[in-house]
């Protein structure tokens, strides 16, 4: 199968080069020249997470990896469970935080990196990521001491939660953190300029592990069959056609993997794209106005987004017609009803996060009598222990993957948000 740019049209990309490449000319995001769509969706939700997820992604990446190589990749990237949990009679939460960095981008960043040990060739690749908060973690530690990898991290200096920072900040080796002075639009605005410059680009061999990758996408779809088939064994299979997910929503690399689903088969009624304080996405679909404001700080601090670089996919899914178009509504919820709705949470015996409050209270805004909900659990609580502790009034506890880096100490430079300075970094400070 081919992927073409968007913005390019006519450039067109095996699998493997996308996943190497990242993105495509003028800034342009690959998407799949078709999608695969399966008519035996109640045999599949019966199989295994891998067995499923090699069916899944099969059609996409056959050209370059047989199902042999393909199963491989799913068994070592997928080692970890996605698991629903009830909430009430009307809802259920799927938490996506099993994997070894407590965050659901767990599953993309690993299959990314497995990908790309694949496709190397035993060239030396330089990974530039921007990260808000779990993207960092999960992209370190699935890169980590892999050959011939050279990763280099920016975040928003002061604007992560000390140990979503400490996840990531602490490796070393080929693991590399810049501290940016700077929104996480700041970050992301950097890495584009990266790509931009072929000269940098080439001699460093440049790719980035954030949600622009096809591969990481592709790799999210499959937690979305996985919900519906535990779904299926708790409700039966006949009561899954109003199943509503919503999604917190930052860069809405989330968001497009499961309309991406829905597009394949996947009997998922609509979805709720559900925003902290920055709005582009809730007012745009509103007033069909695009017209991004300035980053806010929130404590849901993964989703301070307000240029969101996934948005030209799900508008291709919506205007394509690959879904229907109103199968997408968006709502933003407030620090204050964040905060009451981790209350909330927990007076119904579930401890949650920012992110999955936001995601619930959104969920709770627009679903019908006759709908059951799903909401995103995309980070452990403690990845926010600070801000749930304040909230909550009462300790929580550190998981192993946390407790074992609290103590470590941080390896990240400061830089302005200047990209001469970058430039300058990269060529001077990754190993080719």
């Amino acid at each position: 199968m081919k992927f073409y740019n968007l913005k390019e049209n006519s450039e067109q990309v095996s699998f493997a080069q996308a996943v190497k490449q990242g993105l495509g000319r003028n800034q342009g995001l690959f998407f799949p020249e078709q999608l695969p769509v399966f008519d035996d969706i109640p045999a599949m939700l019966a199989l295994p997470l891998v067995e499923r997820s090699v069916k899944v992604l099969k059609a996409f990446v056959s050209d370059d990896l047989d199902e042999q190589q393909l199963t491989e990749i799913v068994t070592n990237a997928f080692n970890f469970p996605a698991q629903t949990q009830p909430i009430n009679e009307k809802n259920a939460v799927l938490e996506l935080f099993h994997g070894p960095t407590l965050a659901f981008k767990d599953f993309g960043a690993r299959f990314m990196a497995q990908c790309l040990q694949a496709f190397s060739g035993g060239e030396k690749i330089t990974i530039l990521t921007a990260t808000s908060g779990d993207t960092g973690a999960a992209v370190a530690h699935a890169f980590h001491g892999l050959d011939n990898i050279e990763v280099v991290i920016l975040y928003p200096k002061g604007k992560i939660a000390l140990l979503q920072e400490k996840m990531f900040t602490t490796l070393g080796g080929n693991i590399k953190t810049l501290a940016i002075d700077g929104s996480f639009d700041d970050c992301q605005a950097l890495v584009k300029q990266a790509f931009d410059d072929k000269e940098l680009a080439k001699a460093i061999g440049l790719n980035s592990a954030n949600s622009i990758n096809i591969s990481r996408l592709l790799a999210q779809i499959c937690y979305y069959f996985e919900a519906l088939a535990q779904l299926s064994r708790q409700k039966g299979a006949e009561n899954l056609d109003n199943v509503v997910f919503s999604v917190p929503s930052g860069n809405f690399g989330n968001l497009t993997a499961g309309l991406l689903a829905k597009a394949m088969g996947l009997p998922i009624k609509r979805f709720v794209a559900a925003t902290n304080a920055n709005d582009t996405v809730p007012r745009y679909l509103a007033m069909g106005e695009w017209s991004p404001n300035e980053t806010v700080a929130t404590i849901s601090n993964a989703m301070d987004v307000s240029n969101p670089n996934n948005w030209p996919r799900v508008e291709h899914l919506l205007k394509s017609g690959l879904v229907e178009q109103g199968c997408v509504s968006s709502a933003s919820i407030d620090e204050e009803q964040t905060q009451s709705t981790v209350i909330q949470l927990s007076k119904l015996g579930y401890i949650s996060e920012p992110h999955a409050a936001v995601a619930f209270k959104a969920l709770e805004y627009s679903l019908a009598d006759d709908e059951f909900g799903v909401f995103l659990g995309t980070a452990h609580p403690a990845k926010f222990k600070d801000v749930v502790e304040s909230i909550l009034g009462q300790p929580i506890g550190l998981p192993k993957e946390l407790a074992d880096c609290a103590g470590e100490t941080i390896l990240s430079s400061d830089m302005s948000a200047e990209f001469a300075e970058l430039r300058e970094f990269l060529l001077t400070n990754t190993d080719q």
